[in-house]
């Protein structure tokens, strides 16, 4: 077959380029099969990316098995964990699209056939899903799993989050020094993304409903061997999309959109899927609006339990079933015709599904609640959107009540919370920190285990134009849009002001009238950027609302399109 990688090594017009792979070692015979880019994010600075190495050995073994030719590069990943709390954390939401990129013009440049796409955390993967709905080429995504859980830590498996609430149970004298030090040692026993449902296994998991991952393979621990078998029988499956000519837009549908926020809100997933999914519909061509979202999110059932939400984490999951347990039992709501990368339909894969144990998957008919893990909020606070997550809340808070404590940055209130400035009642408003004001838009992840630590959890709230770790509990709203660098009214809300958190009723209100907010907007001024050079400036001026996905819009550009045509391939 003329595979399109054949248009630039056919002699004699091509031999300088057939030369340049020859002097890689690649034979006549590797340059007859398909050229299958492999994007590995493997590094030694990310815990989720830290077995890709030999996750991709093992990618590299099924493309030769079936005829293809594994060409493989590099892909950045930076780690949320590692950059919380500091200036870091304003690179971890632009690093997506940056991923994106790069993998554009690495398939582009050298004219590949196909790409597996090789990671597991927390925007590597939907950076990666992106890039695959942008090439519209055969593509796949492989996981490098999640973590094992660690010691017994406040009544279950430890992981990184136990390390910050520990530091709250630490500062009020909960537990002592030498029990802090051996949390740190013990939490977190091997490699692969962190244990619990944060946007990272969330992410993965999607990719599975997405149709965009093998079945079954979303939630193999790290160091399981069958993660390794996965990775082989990956690797002989993008050969067959190949061969078959099926695209990354074939599989990533108007319809498989829709599966993959499903499946989202049945786990209760991370909230950092309302940037995501869009993100990905976008580059496929979709349009996936925040009403929708909701919509799909109050009429499906959350179905599975799994940390924040409950003690079970992610290995406990899969043990119990997994993406494909939980897509079995919403074989009811879901487009079950759709196309996945194993040439099956989701229906078809989803009904090989285990049946549901009870503990952590329960049935479509009885499930941990009739609406599901997310909710999209709007109201006078958030004209467009906030996002939560109903899953991690208890349920006496769904709707709170209490007086502003507004913080600037991040920083500000992580060190009042600290220093016990925090009260109970109080709902804590960090602002300036949305896509263009942070810019970045950082998870506000340790203000709210700060509060857990400090015993505040079921008596505070805290509202962002920021985001949330999946790992995030406690009664919380983040990406308020329209965010306070563009003048959206929570730049304006003052100290003692009223907020009422209205999960039931999807309501985010502050307590002014209309008259008073628009008096007050009046004198608002837009502050500096916080960055004058480098990418996050040129982010910040990009960047769309977090109710698009805040992803990078060129001039003109719409933020949603209406689904277009798949295109031909050239």
């Amino acid at each position: 077959m003329n595979w399109r990688s054949q248009d630039i090594l056919k002699r004699p017009e091509w031999s300088m380029h057939r030369s340049l792979w020859k002097s890689m070692g690649y034979s006549d015979y590797d340059l007859e099969r398909p050229l299958i880019g492999i994007a590995n994010s493997w590094n030694r600075v990310v815990p989720g990316h830290y077995n890709l190495n030999l996750v991709s050995d093992y990618v590299k073994q099924g493309i030769f098995q079936n005829g293809g030719t594994p060409v493989e590069f590099g892909v950045m990943a930076p780690c949320d964990g590692i950059a919380q709390g500091h200036n870091g954390m304003h690179y971890i939401l632009p690093s997506r699209d940056l991923i994106a990129n790069d993998i554009e013009m690495m398939v582009q440049a050298h004219r590949l056939d196909a790409v597996v796409l090789l990671g597991s955390c927390d925007k590597i993967v939907p950076g990666m899903l992106m890039a695959a709905a942008r090439l519209d080429l055969p593509a796949l995504l492989v996981a490098g799993g999640p973590m094992e859980g660690g010691c017994t830590f406040d009544d279950r498996a430890a992981d990184t989050t136990s390390l910050t609430e520990g530091l709250g149970m630490l500062k009020t004298g909960a537990i002592d020094e030498e029990t802090y030090r051996q949390l740190e040692d013990c939490a977190t026993p091997t490699c692969g993304s962190c244990a619990f449902l944060g946007t990272a296994n969330t992410m993965c998991s999607v990719a599975e409903a997405l149709g965009m991952s093998l079945p079954g393979s979303a939630n193999i621990p790290a160091t399981h061997a069958a993660r390794l078998r996965s990775a082989q029988d990956a690797g002989r499956q993008i050969v067959e999309l190949v061969k078959a000519g099926i695209t990354a837009r074939d599989v990533i549908t108007p319809e498989s959109i829709e599966n993959a926020i499903l499946l989202s809100t049945a786990i209760g997933g991370s909230t950092n899927v309302a940037l995501h999914i869009p993100a990905i519909a976008y580059e496929a061509g979709c349009e996936i609006t925040m009403e929708r979202f909701e919509e799909l999110c109050s009429t499906t059932p959350h179905i599975a339990r799994i940390f924040p939400a409950a003690a079970p984490n992610v290995p406990d999951f899969h043990q119990s079933g997994g993406v494909q347990a939980v897509m079995k039992q919403l074989q009811p709501l879901l487009h079950g015709d759709v196309l996945t990368v194993n040439g099956q339909t989701i229906a078809d894969n989803a009904a090989l599904g285990q049946d549901p144990d009870g503990t952590i998957i329960r049935p479509f008919d009885d499930p941990w609640s009739r609406g599901g893990g997310l909710a999209i909020l709007s109201g006078n606070l958030a004209p467009d959107t906030g996002v939560t997550k109903p899953a991690a809340i208890a349920a006496e808070m769904h709707t709170f009540t209490g007086e502003a404590r507004c913080f600037d940055s991040e920083e500000e209130a992580n060190s009042a919370i600290l220093e016990g400035l925090v009260q109970p009642g109080e709902v804590v408003v960090i602002r300036y920190e949305g896509p263009k004001g942070g810019p970045g838009m950082r998870e506000m992840y340790i203000a709210m285990k700060l509060l857990y630590g400090r015993g505040l959890a079921l008596t505070t709230a805290v509202v962002t134009d920021g985001r949330f770790s999946g790992t995030n509990n406690g009664c919380f709203v983040g990406h308020v849009s329209p965010e306070a660098a563009e003048g959206g009214p929570i730049a304006i809300v003052q100290n003692g002001d009223t907020i009422t958190i209205d999960v039931p009723n999807r309501k985010l209100h502050l307590h002014l009238s209309d008259e008073e907010i628009a008096a007050r907007l009046t004198t608002w001024q837009r502050p500096e950027p916080k960055f004058k050079r480098g990418y996050l400036a040129l982010y910040a001026q990009l960047a769309a609302s977090a109710s698009h996905g805040a992803i990078i819009m060129g001039p003109g550009d719409e933020p949603l399109r209406a689904c277009r045509p798949r295109r031909d391939h050239d």
